[in-house]
């Protein structure tokens, strides 16, 4: 009997090291990456901004945790029912055009005009519901003066209407390494490859 409880003993506690093994590890996203101390910023750098903002992995960061990477940004909103999903679309696809290796090093940054109501847990369902990506795509939402800040940088007009909508611009904004702006794409339902070329271009200056 004492032989078969070791038996069993020792093939629970095997099944259980497998089980370690084999479990996926969460992926974090760019928000959660080290910020490095001591760098300066370029003039026309966004990252120059003192800003603070809520990721939907419910962590306070500056924009200076995305240096490194290119980053294709667009502003949006969770409640928006018409622009925001159609900007969405076109960020996969531009993501979906890249090669695999750029695709790789590359990030996407939704910014929610939202401040009252795109908290963290708002941004984590919409993260969701588009199945976005953790280790590539990163959304906040932030204080509404900064909000107005980094729209204002970004060339982004928007405003408050009476059902609670933002209307807004329709712009997506490619950032280079050190947070410049280098290319934007104006409209919805844009084509991919230019602006995918243009990412391709950023990654082979590196």
């Amino acid at each position: 009997m004492k032989a078969i409880l070791t038996a069993s003993l020792c093939l629970c506690l095997c099944l259980a090291f497998a089980g370690c093994r084999t479990r996926p590890v969460a992926a974090s996203p760019p928000c959660c990456r080290e910020l490095k101390a001591g760098q300066s910023y370029t003039d026309s750098s966004l990252y120059q901004l003192d800003s603070l903002w809520s990721s939907d992995a419910g962590k306070q960061i500056s924009l200076r945790v995305l240096r490194g990477r290119p980053q294709v940004v667009a502003m949006f909103f969770t409640r928006c029912e018409y622009a925001c999903p159609l900007i969405v679309n076109d960020l996969k696809k531009i993501e979906a055009a890249l090669p695999e290796k750029v695709r790789q090093q590359t990030d996407f940054l939704l910014v929610s005009f939202d401040s009252t109501n795109d908290h963290a847990e708002a941004l984590r369902a919409y993260r969701l519901r588009q199945k976005l990506p953790m280790q590539r795509w990163t959304l906040v939402s932030g204080k509404a003066d900064d909000v107005r800040e980094l729209a204002a940088l970004l060339g982004v007009n928007y405003r408050l209407d009476a059902r609670g909508q933002f209307a807004h611009s329709n712009l997506i904004t490619l950032l280079n390494v050190e947070g410049e702006i280098t290319a934007q794409q104006q409209g919805l339902n844009q084509s991919p490859e230019e602006m995918a070329r243009k990412i391709v271009l950023l990654a082979g200056q590196r």
